[in-house]
């Protein structure tokens, strides 16, 4: 029997999945033709939010997304705000905000139903990233296998991490805690985390879900651009700034296509 998605209040959706893009024609049409036929069968809405793409992607995001929100500045947009815009129009109780780049579990009905009910358990849910099998390098294997044994244990002490590759929150923690910091170029997947982990912990609530279990994989391209060394660099800056300053030490988060 195929998965079903948890019902929520009338009027919303169980869950509205959200994907920022940036010139993205090159990855984002299976992304979202697997997420449109996954969206359909569960009832999930299915959010493009766009920072000014000018090489197609619009065209493939307007044939296959129920939204598609398009930045309308000629500013540089974070991703943070990018992120937020599409929580603005999305209806559902639950959001699952992917990055552009992913590629998500075969059984994605299945994954999808699981990390929408360990956000309505614990007010916000995240997994383990890593490169897929066929294109993962030893380097790959051992730092991010190392980054996902520290986001869980941190999740499991209450401190709270999660990657933008896969976030999923309850809308009213989302709301609860202000969304997105989108004046933070970077480590604004860290943020969200960090202020939600500290409003369960003074509320007495149960601590972010970490899914050991399921993983999703991201495109390596910007370990293959900048290495290992760099981009733990500038994750570490970032972490530290958000931590101590409130934040981000990186101006401008460089875009890697």
């Amino acid at each position: 029997m195929p998965p079903t998605a948890p019902t929520f209040a009338a009027g919303l959706r169980p869950a509205s999945v959200i994907i920022p893009t940036l010139n993205e024609v090159r990855l984002i049409e299976p992304l979202l033709t697997r997420l449109r036929g996954t969206c359909d069968r569960l009832g999930l809405g299915l959010v493009v939010t766009d920072g000014g793409s000018t090489d197609g992607t619009l065209a493939i995001a307007r044939r296959l997304a129920d939204q598609v929100v398009v930045h309308p500045g000629q500013d540089r947009q974070t991703i943070a705000a990018g992120r937020n815009a599409g929580a603005a129009v999305a209806q559902g109780r639950v959001l699952l905000f992917f990055n552009a780049d992913v590629t998500l579990p075969s059984d994605l009905d299945a994954f999808l139903v699981e990390l929408i009910a360990a956000a309505d358990r614990a007010g916000a849910a995240t997994c383990r990233v890593a490169v897929a099998p066929g294109e993962a390098r030893l380097d790959d294997r051992v730092v991010l296998g190392a980054c996902n044994a520290l986001f869980a244990a941190m999740n499991r002490v209450g401190l709270g991490m999660g990657r933008g590759e896969c976030h999923a929150v309850r809308r009213d923690t989302f709301d609860a805690v202000g969304g997105y910091r989108e004046d933070y170029a970077a480590g604004e997947d860290f943020d969200l985390y960090h202020r939600i982990a500290a409003r369960q912990r003074a509320a007495g609530g149960p601590r972010v879900a970490f899914l050991w279990h399921r993983v999703v994989h991201e495109d390596p391209r910007r370990y293959r651009a900048r290495g290992y060394a760099r981009t733990m660099l500038d994750w570490f800056r970032n972490t530290v700034s958000v931590t101590f300053r409130n934040r981000s030490f990186s101006q401008e988060w460089e875009s890697v296509r």
